[in-house]
């Protein structure tokens, strides 16, 4: 359903159901849930790469568990552990990579806007198809997908369902980076290296800073980040970090 490795300070999590084209069901939610809470503490791990099995990132929630659902409770509690999991992702003290292939649709995509950042191969299309079901995404689509994109092309998307192809979501801005296709998880493995070289205590105080500061006055929010700095100026990491530009090398950041 999960599969976790650990390779050279980068955690990659592959959705393994290639089979069901790793639709993501309760089982895939719990093992997430269990995994980030197992890696979020682990000093060993700077950076997170999330990946799909076979031929496809993700075709989204698993429709044949929804389909046994006979109340709408059991649906809200379904969506309620996919929102859970997601957040948990989202707010990932370590900086995340979604590395996307084939398609991402639906719960695929939304898994993929949890992530911090975005990697897909060329030609591979992206898209909340809930509409021609008639529903809504319901673990962030609606709420994500516009902070990523122009407010009118995040519409289009989840009124139409219709995908948009990875070259143009990567001209809009909500892909980070195109891959060839078979390349995105070692460009995205890439891309995670090199966050993963940065100083720990800085990663996880840019993500705060840009996230929580997105839903602060601008005010606020420079005040925000003057605090912020104030704090890590006195790290080992920062006094590390000026040495190693001085001695023209890579800095060793340990993250105190």
């Amino acid at each position: 359903m999960l599969r976790v490795e650990l390779r050279d300070r980068i955690a990659v999590l592959t959705l393994d159901r290639p089979r069901q084209l790793n639709a993501v069901g309760s089982e895939t939610v719990e093992r997430l849930t269990r995994a980030l809470g197992e890696l979020r503490d682990n000093d060993d791990v700077r950076a997170l790469v999330v990946a799909g099995a076979g031929r496809a990132f993700s075709a989204g929630a698993d429709l044949g568990e929804i389909e046994s659902f006979t109340s709408p409770g059991q649906f809200r509690a379904f969506v309620g552990r996919l929102t859970e999991a997601y957040a948990l992702l989202e707010d990932f003290p370590k900086p995340s990579v979604a590395a996307v292939h084939g398609f991402a649709f639906g719960g695929g995509l939304e898994l993929a806007l949890a992530c911090d950042l975005r990697v897909a191969e060329r030609g591979t299309r992206l898209g909340l198809p809930e509409m021609k079901l008639g529903v809504l995404p319901g673990a962030g689509g609606t709420q994500r997908l516009p902070r990523l994109l122009p407010t009118a092309v995040a519409k289009q998307m989840i009124l139409t369902g219709d995908p948009l192809d990875a070259t143009r979501a990567w001209e809009l801005g909500l892909v980070n980076e195109l891959a060839e296709p078979g390349g995105a998880l070692a460009a995205a493995e890439e891309l995670a290296a090199r966050l993963a070289a940065g100083a720990p205590l800085a990663l996880a105080a840019g993500k705060r800073l840009v996230d929580h500061g997105l839903g602060m006055d601008l005010d606020a929010a420079i005040a925000y980040e003057r605090e912020t700095v104030t704090v890590l100026f006195s790290t080992e990491d920062r006094a590390e970090g000026l040495k190693a530009f001085r001695e023209r090398r890579p800095g060793e950041f340990r993250g105190v």
